[in-house]
């Protein structure tokens, strides 16, 4: 089988690789290039795509004995995952950059170049799983319950997921991935994780959405429209957030206040106290379905959700409405911000996911509200 690997210059996709080497495969090593001005050097866990990283990547295609090449996207990446971002922001929606990436640059424009190449599946250091049954391929988790990436590969269709392996899948810790890298010879073996936003390495998301949408300053207000303080551009808050909200007026029982709802239309922050944060519905668009639909949900299917990438699991029934997939959780859900995903499991296996359009309270008093 010839298979692509997408190498980022990180030990998981280094280890990824030579074990499709090791499967006697013909493999091809690619770096993709997604920042128009790259640095030089990584700052230890942040960012990545850095000159470095093209270099280590190249490294280890070297040690394999592999073909290797830099594959520049930056252009789709600015514009798909990058510029989504900050529209999203603006909009008062908060997005997940990683999952718009695998959806829109590695699992799709990156698939699509390998196919048109001929090869066969690309290969990349992901830790899930992909079961081939009769009915097509399904999506599952990895045994690494700590390093699981499932959530984010939500948003894969079953034809892609026809061309994905995860040789990493099985591994039962990240432990042992760097254990394999050193045995190997790989330098990189000990190299940080990337962490945060990889095009904001700094992990300065508000400077970042400011220097791009500018300061739009406006009113902070409490639930009963009470002005309690300002801001400089609600692009800068998501639901759930506490630190950095500047209140000049106190709340009455003195507990701390969180933000409940980002109103980018008339530059409105809503503030609250934390238990108004649990909701018990969320409903969503961008419907996807990692492998065949599962015909459980024209009627309802009692599922599990999770709402962020390393959140825990809650027990739920979801059902198609229209075009709409609603989710009810058995218990609340706590800071869900529209622009998240939420991501369907029937055990390990991923059905697939929504973009979160709205939710509804848990609060008795505002049963029917819902944030738009």
């Amino acid at each position: 089988m010839k298979v692509l690997a997408a190498m980022s210059g990180g030990v998981d996709s280094a280890v990824a690789a030579a074990r499709a080497v090791d499967a006697g495969h013909e493999v091809v090593g690619v770096h993709l290039a997604l920042s128009r001005m790259p640095g030089t050097l990584r700052t230890g866990s942040r960012g990545c795509c850095t000159v470095e990283d093209a270099m280590d990547a190249r490294r280890v295609a070297d040690a394999l004995g592999i073909p290797f090449y830099v594959w520049d996207f930056s252009e789709r990446f600015h514009g798909a995952v990058v510029q989504d971002f900050v529209d999203e922001y603006a909009a008062g929606r908060t997005p997940n950059p990683c999952l718009r990436c695998n959806e829109r640059i590695k699992f799709e424009a990156l698939l699509d170049r390998a196919i048109g190449l001929g090869f066969d599946a690309v290969v990349t250091g992901h830790y899930a799983r992909v079961e081939r049954t009769p009915d097509g391929p399904e999506l599952h988790r990895a045994a690494d319950w700590a390093k699981d990436q499932s959530y984010v590969l939500g948003v894969l269709t079953a034809a892609q997921l026809e061309r994905c392996w995860f040789p990493l899948a099985g591994t039962p810790s990240k432990a042992e991935v760097r254990a394999e890298a050193a045995e190997r010879g790989f330098l990189l073996a000990q190299k940080p994780d990337s962490h945060d936003i990889c095009f904001i390495p700094d992990g300065d998301t508000r400077g970042f959405l400011a220097e791009r949408l500018g300061a739009e300053p406006g009113e902070i207000v409490d639930r009963d429209g009470a002005v309690v303080g300002s801001h400089d551009g609600v692009h800068g808050y998501t639901v759930g957030q506490r630190r950095g909200l500047a209140l000049g007026v106190p709340s009455p029982d003195g507990r701390p206040r969180f933000v409940l709802e980002v109103k980018p239309s008339t530059r409105q922050l809503v503030v609250g106290p934390k238990e108004a944060l649990a909701v018990t519905t969320v409903a969503g668009s961008r419907i996807s379905h990692a492998g065949a639909p599962h015909p459980g949900l024209v009627d309802g299917l009692d599922v599990e959700v999770q709402i962020r990438a390393h959140a825990d699991p809650v027990p739920a029934r979801a059902r198609m409405v229209g075009d709409e997939l609603v989710i009810e959780a058995a218990e609340p859900l706590h800071g869900v911000a529209t622009g998240q995903s939420a991501v369907l499991y029937l055990g390990t296996r991923v059905l697939g996911q929504c973009t979160i359009d709205r939710t509804v309270s848990a609060e008795p008093v505002s049963a029917e509200a819902v944030t738009a």
